[in-house]
């Protein structure tokens, strides 16, 4: 209890410094911190980046980090703008964190392409769409995406920041790592679009099939008509311009010329048994598929897992760092994103996060100048009990985002004048998987109750 207590004067501390409070040293009967840390570090993806993006048409729109963008205290005290690793460094009494690298590759005639451009001063290399050693992560411009996110990996921000330093860490800095989400959206986005495309050719096979089964029984001769048929079924669907009309247009042509004169006269029956024959085999098609490939995502997140763990030990530890903080994965599946998902696969997301978490864990563990922040506990908690945390809604995006004024549909553009309607600011999410400014305190408050245990705060 004593602990949770000095936790949340921390994280009290941190809130008013945030909001303008001294970020000097301690003033008489302030708290004191155990250790003294000269700067912070941070590594990871977009739940730590404070702007990278926010440039071109992502600035203009008031944008450039995943929560609730902008100061909108006067509305509401709990819509700082600010994310977890912001708060962090007030609460340490250091500088406002700043992006390492700023700029974008995307489309230019939407206001995404920006030169890149390295700041010296500044050490939060953490990028939105980043993952752990994959430099093409979500957002990158050859996933398609016009947003042209720079997405460099977490084992490039470590290089980059061991360049600008000497290749060393002083070892009075405070480290923050916290990436592999990428690697799981990634990889799910993959797996989905698999499914997809197994399901359609599935649905596609099954729905010719039944239309040409039915339309020849009504045939003169049906094992003649059937392959007939069929192949005017498969002519027309490789003929580009086709539509299901054309096809079924086709096939009943085909039906008529082997005797089924009462094949239009049927046509919309038959089509329906057709149709609930190609939903019923896409819909298999597609579960097996994610059956399938299921083994492989889980170790393939392992796998970044035991990469994070060992750029820890090698590249941090290796290299001078004494004080690393590392969250693990949240609870992805219990995210709007991960809700929306069915039973099958938000247990494969977590399995895939699960698999992740337990490398580093078991990698990293053992290291005293680690500390590991079990993030996944506690946003797991919080998705199933969120009253004790103050939290009004744990499963929808408080973020309006499909409103005019965020085109980018995301949390990236998300201001106060693209929010739903009603109190918003006690959402657990901005966005599909991104949290509030609001989730952002409970995240650094959780982090401070850890180093406090630690003896680092």
């Amino acid at each position: 209890m004593r602990q949770m207590t000095f936790a949340l004067a921390v994280v009290a501390g941190a809130i008013l410094a945030a909001c303008g409070g001294s970020s000097g040293d301690p003033q008489p009967g302030a708290q004191v911190n155990r250790v003294k840390f000269a700067s912070q570090v941070s590594f990871g993806d977009s739940l730590s980046d404070v702007g990278s993006y926010a440039v071109g048409t992502v600035k203009a729109l008031g944008g450039g980090k995943y929560t609730i963008n902008g100061d909108s205290t006067s509305v509401n005290p709990a819509l700082t703008g600010k994310n977890w690793t912001e708060l962090m460094a007030a609460q340490f009494g250091l500088p406002a964190p700043c992006p390492a690298q700023t700029g974008l590759d995307g489309d230019a005639a939407r206001g995404f392409s920006v030169p890149v451009v390295n700041h010296a001063g500044c050490y939060s290399y953490a990028q939105g769409g980043a993952r752990v050693t994959n430099p093409i992560g979500a957002g990158h411009k050859l996933t398609g995406s016009p947003l042209g996110a720079l997405t460099v990996p977490v084992v490039t921000q470590v290089r980059n920041h061991l360049a600008k330093t000497g290749g060393r860490f002083k070892g009075d800095e405070v480290v923050f790592v916290m990436a592999g989400g990428n690697d799981v959206l990634v990889n799910l986005g993959q797996l989905s679009a698999g499914a997809t495309a197994a399901g359609t050719a599935a649905g596609q096979q099954a729905f010719g099939t039944s239309l040409a089964t039915q339309l020849a029984a009504g045939a003169t001769n049906p094992a003649t008509a059937a392959p007939a048929i069929g192949l005017a079924i498969a002519t027309e669907s490789a003929r580009s311009g086709s539509t299901q009309a054309s096809i079924v247009q086709a096939a009943v042509a085909a039906a008529v010329q082997a005797g089924n004169t009462a094949a239009p006269a049927n046509i919309t029956a038959i089509v329906g048994t057709a149709t609930t024959a190609a939903s019923t085999a896409g819909a298999k098609a597609g579960t097996d598929y994610v059956t399938a490939q299921a083994p492989a995502m889980v170790a393939a997140l392992g796998t970044a897992g035991a990469e994070l763990a060992a750029l820890v030990k090698s590249q941090l530890l290796g290299n001078g760092a004494n004080y690393v903080v590392v969250n693990n994965l949240p609870d992805v599946a219990s995210t709007p994103a991960g809700r929306s998902r069915d039973a099958n696969v938000r247990a494969l997301i977590d399995q895939m996060v699960q698999a992740f978490n337990a490398q580093l864990t078991s990698a990293l563990a053992s290291e005293s100048k680690v500390l590991i922040v079990d993030v996944y506990a506690v946003s797991h908690d919080q998705a199933t009990n969120p009253g004790p945390y103050g939290l009004t809604n744990v499963s929808e995006p408080a973020c309006d985002l499909a409103s005019a004024k965020n085109p980018l549909a995301s949390s990236l553009g998300c201001t106060a004048a693209s929010l739903k309607a009603g109190d918003v600011s006690h959402y657990s999410f901005a966005d599909e998987v991104h949290p509030t400014p609001f989730n952002n305190l409970l995240l650094a408050r959780f982090v401070s109750k850890a180093l406090v245990t630690k003896g680092w705060l």
